[in-house]
């Protein structure tokens, strides 16, 4: 009891003492928080980027592509194939009507409202049952494009982030002048960031002929997918790979975001470095200017460990002062912020930085750990503080 008191004694003395040195104090809380606000704002990019994708797939729906084929860019099925999967095992149907979208994936260029440059961005042909197998998809601004007509939807994140695909606005894809007649939602996923028009439209506008790329099929359950797959596996009509939708979607998300990750904690480690050359400075200088005060504590009877735990504590005090300030700083300037970057099929996806609370806690796991270096070396060099030396100099 009587040495934990000491360190209490001297942790308070310490922290009451940091007015007196606010300048070298301050300078250990800006290189931590610093680095906690690179950190966040880096790592929350991949984070938004994963989330985007992830929450566009659902359990519940299955994607056929063909086989081998990385994404729907590179994939191609016949309008007969098409039908055969509707029909298989395992898809739910709507009376005599499977749930089921056979779709065509082709990127236009579109300019980009902040840099008027153009991005690749996906325009999507889709079939009637399109929203059905996406359940969270709803139109918000005008009205559904008519079947056979040259008329489009455009994804809300599209809009906000691309030129000319305000509802009512005219724009050419291809050979076709097309009229964006509504807007749609889709609880912020991937698909915002995409243009829908009719499947059979786009087929003729881009001269494909009766082909598609991908079906995506709602399933009777999650249980149901076992099934579905098998029937396509052992049908010799096909060669295809088949995919729950958010497997399919987080795999997709997978190599962007470590990209991402790749780049930023790098960045950290070498800012992390930086931020504690910082804080040993502001803890030795601290240490310096408190000699004769340390010597006091010692004579008066306080231990040198008690004392070696004091300085350690206020290091990792500075450096948790600097994580927060990062962390609130880097939530308000960055949490939602909205950006879009290549996805997986080489088209633009709009997505928004997540500061999540679970990035938050490792940022400050970050800080801790600078503070917690930054404060050792001169804690040891307090501890072992002569202390006939320091009196004397009084």
């Amino acid at each position: 009891m009587r040495f934990l008191n000491q360190i209490i004694a001297v942790t308070k003395l310490n922290i009451l003492n940091l007015p007196r040195r606010i300048a070298t104090s301050v300078v250990a809380i800006i290189g931590v928080m610093a680095v906690v606000l690179v950190f966040a704002a880096v790592l929350s990019m991949a984070k938004g980027f994963e989330q985007t994708l992830i929450s566009a797939g659902a359990d519940d729906v299955a994607i056929v592509l063909r086989s081998g084929a990385t994404g729907e860019m590179m994939s191609g099925l016949s309008n007969e194939q098409t039908q055969l999967i509707s029909n298989m095992p395992g898809v739910l149907k709507d009376g005599e009507r499977p749930v089921t979208s056979a779709e065509l994936f082709v990127v236009v260029d579109v300019p980009k409202k902040k840099t008027g440059s153009d991005a690749n961005v996906p325009l999507r042909g889709v079939q009637a049952d399109a929203f059905d197998v996406r359940s969270n998809v709803e139109i918000v601004d005008g009205r559904m494009f008519e079947a056979g007509k040259n008329e489009m939807i455009v994804g809300r994140a599209a809009q906000h982030e691309f030129i000319g695909l305000e509802t009512g606005s005219t724009i050419r894809f291809g050979r076709v002048d097309w009229q964006v007649v509504g807007a749609f939602s889709d609880a912020g996923s991937v698909s915002e960031s995409e243009i829908w028009t009719d499947s059979r439209v786009l087929q003729d506008a881009y001269r494909r002929g009766s082909s598609y790329q991908s079906v995506r099929a709602r399933l009777q359950s999650e249980a149901s997918f076992a099934e579905f797959k098998e029937a396509l596996s052992n049908d010799p009509r096909f060669e295809v790979d088949v995919f729950i939708e958010r497997d399919f979607y987080a795999d997709q998300a997978e190599a962007t975001s470590a990209f991402i990750r790749n780049l930023g904690y790098p960045i950290t480690f070498l800012m992390a470095i930086g931020a504690v050359f910082g804080a040993l400075n502001s803890m030795y200088a601290s240490v310096s200017s408190r000699g004769t005060e340390i010597a006091t504590l010692r004579a008066l009877g306080f231990g040198p460990f008690a004392v070696l735990v004091s300085t350690i504590i206020e290091s990792t005090f500075l450096a948790l002062v600097g994580g927060l300030a990062g962390g609130a700083l880097a939530f308000v300037v960055f949490n939602g912020f909205r950006v879009s970057t290549l996805g997986g099929s080489f088209s633009q996806v709009v997505f928004d930085f997540a500061v999540t609370p679970e990035l938050l806690m490792q940022g400050i796991q970050v800080a801790l750990i600078i503070g917690l270096v930054g404060g050792l070396l001169p804690a040891i060099r307090a501890a072992r503080l002569p202390v006939a030396q320091a009196l004397r100099e009084l």
